[in-house]
């Protein structure tokens, strides 16, 4: 993304739209402080949690500059979960949405990681937190069968599967585990997944998980990255569908869901939803979040 673009965006993003000007100013800060005082720091989050972060780590200073990066999703997660509910995330990264649903609001979670070096500061972050009882962290890629997959290894946030004869210079090889497997056992009410376009073996391998009724959504990174691998997203909607869930987006300032009939082409993700009824009750009654001075 160029700069240009950057700005535009942390401009235009929902939680700064009424004040540009300070958003602006926030983003300088961070990209002139990380260059005088390079390293790593602990920035302070939602409800109390935080992240340790340093320039150029995509994941997480798009929450400085903006809240909260991925709003519509992130802002579901905070209104939809509660204490007592299980959050699976596949491609943790550094952690961010299992800080939101484990710190902010309390969830229990499982946070899959495949990358050591990725994986080690996900794991840093959940102890930042005090989240060691509640969020249990698998150094494991996640597809559809258990394994072992090629990886790229210092992409940030785009680390993702080899495809055979892919050009890599710092290729590892990792572990590979089902949802099936690893959540036998497991109720989950929200799974988060992004996984660079890996999403379909994600699935496959999530059959029986994906029947469970406490599992009432399902966040998916579909931005046709699958493509690469061959996969045809369209198929993957219609197994989603078959499962009971429909697409729909949705806007945390007026708590509102809106049906989408398919992929979600305004965001790089599609919220899956069950049990509608249920889920906008949850939504609605969830208490306010404050961020950067908006409550939402």
């Amino acid at each position: 993304m160029s700069l240009l673009s950057t700005i535009r965006f942390i401009a235009n993003h929902p939680l700064n739209r009424a004040h540009k000007l300070g958003s602006i100013i926030r983003y300088a800060k961070w990209q002139i402080g990380s260059r005088l005082v390079p390293g790593a720091v602990v920035y302070e989050w939602v409800n109390g949690s935080k992240f340790i972060v340093k320039s150029g780590e995509k994941g997480l200073t798009g929450n400085i500059y903006c809240g909260l990066h991925e709003f519509p999703s992130m802002g579901f997660l905070l209104h939809f979960l509660r204490s007592e509910d299980l959050f699976v995330d596949v491609g943790a990264n550094l952690g961010s949405y299992t800080i939101l649903a484990c710190s902010a609001v309390g969830a229990r979670g499982v946070a899959f990681e495949p990358v050591p070096c990725t994986f080690t500061k996900l794991v840093e972050n959940i102890r930042l937190n005090h989240l060691d009882g509640k969020v249990t962290c698998i150094n494991k890629a996640v597809g559809n069968r258990v394994g072992t997959l090629a990886f790229t290894s210092t992409c940030n946030t785009t680390d993702h599967v080899l495809l055979s004869g892919e050009p890599c210079d710092n290729k590892i090889i990792v572990e590979v585990t089902t949802l099936d497997t690893a959540l036998a056992g497991e109720n989950p009410s929200l799974i988060k997944i992004d996984v660079e376009g890996y999403e379909t073996p994600v699935l496959a391998g999530a059959q029986a998980t994906l029947k469970k009724q406490m599992l009432k959504a399902v966040i998916l990174e579909l931005a046709g990255i699958g493509n690469r691998y061959g996969f045809d997203e369209s198929k993957l909607v219609e197994g989603m569908l078959c499962n009971g869930f429909k697409t729909y987006s949705y806007n945390p300032i007026t708590r509102k869901l809106t049906a989408v009939g398919g992929r979600d082409i305004h965001s790089g993700n599609t919220l899956f939803i069950r049990d509608i009824s249920f889920v906008e009750d949850r939504l609605k009654t969830a208490p306010t979040v404050t961020i950067n001075g908006q409550s939402f």
